[in-house]
């Protein structure tokens, strides 16, 4: 297809979701894929929709200065600092519909893990040792969501028929989905109740230790602290103090900082339960964001506005 003004040239960042595209795509649309990183020069001397690659967006981000475009079509549901490395103008979307479903069953997994005590389990088989022992459980706990979007959303149609007492907290009081979301305000008061307390919140300022000493001092003894949001949501240095104390247990996918150190005593401390930020790295992402790209694609062809829009400057 040549690179004619009433085309739409897409970047991605691999040959792999390039072909998983191509795959989808109406082919009466007029729509170039090329490939391009941000490593190199552009391919194009304007790029209508770019995707960066997954969780290494910087470089590409860059590079857009130089590079005339219309839409970055981004690989991740979180964005926060995007806008700040984004130039003027620039229409940015995020992968709202791609990660909800892996983010929800590794949520469901770590929880799972410690309270079934998975870990103690797996530390067992390694050694050869049949150990019976009651474990905590989930069904009948109270659980403490700390935020109501897309994931959390996920997690809860996932995680009630396990018998939980779900408590979910959102910027504003309402009733959502038939359930009740209290406010913000209200969490010094529910964070004694909670059993597990979840975390599914952006990062960013707004959000940076919002989980801090004093809200870890006000869950209960044995308390479990899931944080599936952004890592500088809980103050780290305070967690790791509850948790050395044995006042509370973690099992989370993200932390601060990332990647752990291979000294940070998060690694060893009895009662974690450590996942390497992989909320959204199953089998299911590669169809999904092929899906999410082919749709703005076409939309964008047809002369529709594009979904997604979480920036737009």
């Amino acid at each position: 297809m040549s690179d004619s003004p009433e085309s739409v040239v897409l970047s991605v960042p691999t040959a792999e979701l390039a072909e998983d595209v191509r795959g989808l795509i109406d082919p009466n649309l007029p729509i170039e894929i090329v490939e391009w990183d941000g490593s190199a020069p552009a391919p194009r001397e304007r790029l209508d929709i770019v995707v960066p690659p997954y969780m290494k967006q910087g470089q590409t981000l860059a590079a857009l200065a130089d590079v005339p475009h219309r839409l970055v079509q981004g690989q991740a549901i979180g964005y926060d600092g995007v806008a700040e490395r984004l130039p003027a103008g620039t229409v940015y979307a995020n992968a709202a519909s791609v990660h909800e479903t892996a983010t929800a069953e590794l949520t469901l997994a770590l929880m799972l893990t410690a309270q079934r005590e998975i870990d103690r389990m797996v530390r067992n088989q390694d050694r050869g040792v049949w150990e019976s022992f009651e474990s905590t459980g989930l069904a009948d706990k109270r659980v403490v969501m700390l935020g109501f979007g897309g994931v959390a959303k996920a997690i809860a149609d996932r995680l009630l028929p396990f018998e939980v007492e779900l408590v979910p907290v959102a910027s504003s009081a309402r009733k959502e989905d038939g359930i009740d979301v209290h406010a913000i305000d209200e969490l010094p008061e529910l964070l004694p109740t909670a059993d597990i307390l979840v975390i599914v919140l952006p990062g960013g300022p707004e959000t940076r230790h919002l989980v801090d000493d004093a809200a870890l001092s006000a869950l209960p003894d044995g308390a479990l602290v899931v944080n599936v949001g952004r890592g500088p949501i809980v103050d780290t240095d305070a967690l790791v103090d509850h948790v050395r104390r044995g006042r509370l247990r973690v099992a989370s996918d993200v932390f601060d900082p990332e990647p752990l150190p291979e000294d940070h005593p998060l690694w060893s401390l009895p009662g974690v339960v450590i996942a390497p930020h992989v909320g959204g790295r199953s089998a299911a992402m590669r169809p999904r964001i092929a899906k999410l790209v082919a749709t703005q694609a076409e939309r964008m062809a047809r002369g529709e506005d594009p979904i997604n829009v979480v920036i737009d400057a």
